[in-house]
């Protein structure tokens, strides 16, 4: 996290509200795209919803750890926190969601593809809710928003 020294206002693109509310939508697309895929598996019998709920369960925090490496800047100035593009993470979740096309629809083996899906939504939700709840920390820490005893 840096503290930026310009005075200029950074466009709403660029700050914390609007990366939150595409992060948002991201993983809502992919939470229903994906959830239907698991629904379908679940009903077949392919998958067992609490294996499902187990691998959720592992890769939550570690999304939510994720957030540490989110490069973000203070904008004193503006009182706008902004957050530059994750190459790491970015990576992570391309590679998981290779993995899960070559082992669905290739290899052919549904549980293993499934057991993905519920990894890449674990990081997905865990990571954006600690970035909410690291912004908000940052925008306490720096009087943004005032703080509640």
């Amino acid at each position: 996290m840096t503290i930026a020294t310009t005075e200029s206002a950074p466009s709403f693109r660029k700050r914390s509200k609007a990366k939150i509310w595409l992060r948002t939508g991201i993983l809502a697309v992919f939470a229903t795209i994906f959830g239907i895929s698991l629904y379908r598996d679940i009903a077949a019998g392919h998958f067992m919803w609490l294996v499902g709920i187990g691998v959720f369960l592992l890769c939550l925090p570690i999304g939510f750890e994720m957030r540490k490496i989110v490069p973000m800047q203070v904008h004193l100035g503006a009182q706008a926190i902004t957050m530059s593009f994750d190459k790491l993470y970015f990576a992570l979740i391309l590679l998981l969601v290779i993995g899960k096309a070559v082992t669905g629809k290739l290899l052919h083996q549904v549980m293993w593809s499934d057991v993905l899906i519920c990894a890449i939504l674990g990081l997905m939700v865990g990571r954006l809710s600690g970035i909410c709840l690291r912004v908000r920390g940052l925008k306490r820490e720096h009087g943004f928003i005032p703080n509640r005893a």
